[in-house]
């Protein structure tokens, strides 16, 4: 009994050890002669690839054309020149002039210049506000604090100031001693000019128009802050006289 015993062991020991090989062989990659014939030709052959999947990529709508922003921005006849229309479509809309919400807390008639945020707030009655988008010189970025609208000019004539000369040799025939650049559609201030004042000083700062229409909403390599011509009209009509402005280096308003 006890030798029959020992051997039904024996035997039991090689069948559990077998059938725990076959068991630990079903988590691991059959490779080699092993596994039957119909197995072998099932791990040979390559198992189907799905298709990659493509991204759907929805249209980007047109911009929808709106007359009230058309006629804001068509051509306009002013001081004998033509000035042309604005393909306002290809301005980021933000930077279309429009009334929003005041965000300054400033008294009504203020102008704000946010160069951070590249618009110009005129602060109106009732919590509004006429917002412009507009572009940031190097000159634009040189002056910040409080002052006054000192002056005012229809289609002003340009004079570059004596480190732009510096920097831009060619600009000494339109120097202040040779009379500035005579008004135009190239002239650089555009159809209108804002001049700023503080402590009865010119501070060389100016709110002023330009043709360059793409320079909305960016940082350019001269003047001070530049807006549509359409729009510096709009803001020269509604400025009042010897209008407060206060102008932000940091970005306070979203």
């Amino acid at each position: 009994m006890t030798r029959i015993s020992s051997s039904l062991s024996r035997r039991a020991f090689i069948f559990g050890s077998l059938a725990a090989s076959a068991t630990l062989a079903g988590c691991t990659t059959v490779s080699g002669p092993q596994g039957a014939p119909e197995d072998q030709a099932r791990l040979q052959t390559p198992l189907p690839v799905a298709p990659p999947v493509k991204p759907v990529i929805e249209p980007v709508a047109a911009p929808v054309a709106s007359p009230e922003i058309a006629a804001r921005y068509a051509q306009v006849q002013d001081g004998g020149f033509t000035i042309p229309a604005i393909p306002y479509e290809k301005i980021d809309p933000k930077y279309l002039r429009q009334q929003v919400t005041d965000p300054t807390g400033e008294p009504a008639g203020t102008v704000v210049v946010d160069t951070v945020g590249r618009f110009l707030y005129l602060v109106l009655p009732g919590g509004k506000a006429m917002r412009y988008g507009v572009g940031i010189g190097r000159e634009g970025f040189a002056w910040k604090g409080e002052g006054i609208i000192h002056w005012r000019q229809h289609w002003p004539r340009w004079k570059p100031p004596t480190d732009m000369i510096a920097r831009q040799p060619g600009l000494e025939k339109f120097s202040v001693a040779n009379g500035g650049m005579a008004p135009g559609l190239k002239n650089p201030l555009g159809a209108r000019a804002l001049y700023i004042f503080q402590d009865g000083k010119d501070t060389l700062y100016r709110l002023h128009g330009t043709p360059e229409w793409k320079s909305i909403g960016k940082a350019t390599s001269s003047g001070c802050v530049r807006l549509i011509n359409q729009d510096a009209i709009d803001l020269y009509d509604r400025v009042p006289y010897h209008a407060r402005i206060v102008v932000h280096q940091t970005r306070l308003f979203r």
